[in-house]
């Protein structure tokens, strides 16, 4: 696939984010050998949730802290420095924690990191309730303490400078909707929200669809999910210059293999049918002026009437009203919505724009942290 152009945009409740070099902050791949840990984290009442651990800096300049994270399980005390941020990465619908892998491998020269699997997805339990926007929230807000990347409430680092640890939190797709809420909830402990082409879009409004007519409506076709190597084949195809071993194996995880040498969706039909209800409670004109921290959004190509772009422009006046900062926004009008796939060195640069101290800081080249 051809480099596709960067729209930055701006207007009411908009500054145009501009990117320099646009391989990334690490290079253009990252540590290509860099291999995460999984961890579980135990919620109420016993549903557990899974977590990539991507490591990064060393925290407190190489001195441990005592104590084992909250809420995880087996999750060791992690060394680092406090002018490292925390960035929390939440996959997209009927996706998993691997399909941000290429761009946690950029991340993790410059941030903490670690991508979550939500609620019925991937390795974390697939309950058949907490699908509302309080306990999506909480999952992920959970993962980030017992990760180590959101300090805890009384936490000496949780405020006041230079100790303060700095959480950004990103989301792709659905997981930009689950991250809105995340930031919403956490109010002054969160310093970014980057919604990576999602979290804008009042579902119910532009679709004009029940959630049942929608599910239909992206359904796999058949000769898709016909065998593993024709599900890998058409995974591959979207953009066969990114696909490699992390995408092949994230599209391996989001599938499972029948007796009949099929594949069906790893996620469980109750666990899709009500994660895609919560999305259509979403209320970004609600959720979005109320979020406390700075917001970056990445919008992928456009629908044939503009209507994401549009309601983007509409949140961002809202935002603008409620006297909030400017949404940080660009627009790649020639790429399908898989960003973190198409994009990763882009994707990452925007994480690390939010989560910079001084917003000002962000104005020109927001990739450009370690080179």
């Amino acid at each position: 696939m051809e480099r596709s152009p960067v729209l930055p945009l701006d207007g009411t409740g908009l500054e145009a984010l501009v990117f320099g070099n646009r391989a990334g902050p690490a290079g253009p791949k990252g540590d290509p050998a860099a291999e995460p840990a999984g961890y579980l984290v135990a919620m109420d009442p016993g549903v557990r949730i899974h977590f990539l651990d991507w490591g990064g800096p060393a925290l407190y300049d190489g001195t441990a802290r005592a104590g084992a994270a909250p809420r995880g399980a087996g999750i060791p005390a992690r060394p680092g420095r406090s002018d490292v941020p925390g960035v929390l990465l939440i996959h997209g619908l009927a996706r998993t924690a691997w399909s941000w892998s290429p761009v946690a491998r950029l991340l993790r020269a410059d941030a903490r990191v670690a991508a979550m699997d939500l609620r019925g997805h991937g390795l974390s339990d697939a309950p058949t309730d907490g699908y509302d926007p309080d306990q999506l929230a909480e999952d992920a807000i959970a993962v980030a303490e017992g990760a180590g990347l959101l300090a805890l409430e009384d936490d000496p680092l949780a405020e006041g400078s230079p100790g303060e640890r700095r959480f950004v939190v990103a989301g792709h797709g659905y997981g930009a909707i689950v991250a809105a809420w995340a930031a919403n909830a956490l109010g002054e402990r969160c310093s970014g929200l980057v919604l990576v082409d999602g979290g804008w879009i009042d579902l119910p409004a532009e679709t004009e669809m029940t959630p049942d007519e929608w599910l239909a409506a992206i359904a796999e076709p058949p000769e898709v999910l016909a065998s593993m190597t024709a599900w890998l084949a058409d995974r591959e195809a979207f953009d066969p210059g990114a696909w490699g071993p992390d995408g092949e194996r994230a599209a391996r995880s989001e599938v499972v293999e029948t007796a009949a040498g099929r594949v069906k969706l790893a996620i469980h039909g109750h666990a899709l049918a009500a994660s895609v209800g919560a999305m259509w409670t979403f209320e970004p004109r609600a959720v979005l002026p109320a979020v406390e921290a700075g917001i970056v959004a990445l919008a992928a190509r456009d629908d044939d009437a503009g209507r994401h772009l549009a309601a983007l422009r509409e949140v961002a006046a809202l935002r603008a009203g409620a006297g909030r900062p400017a949404i940080r926004a660009a627009a790649f009008p020639g790429l399908g919505h898989d960003l973190p796939r198409h994009e990763p060195g882009v994707v990452a640069a925007a994480i690390l724009a939010a989560a910079r101290a001084a917003p000002e800081a962000d104005r020109g080249t927001p990739d450009g942290a370690s080179g």
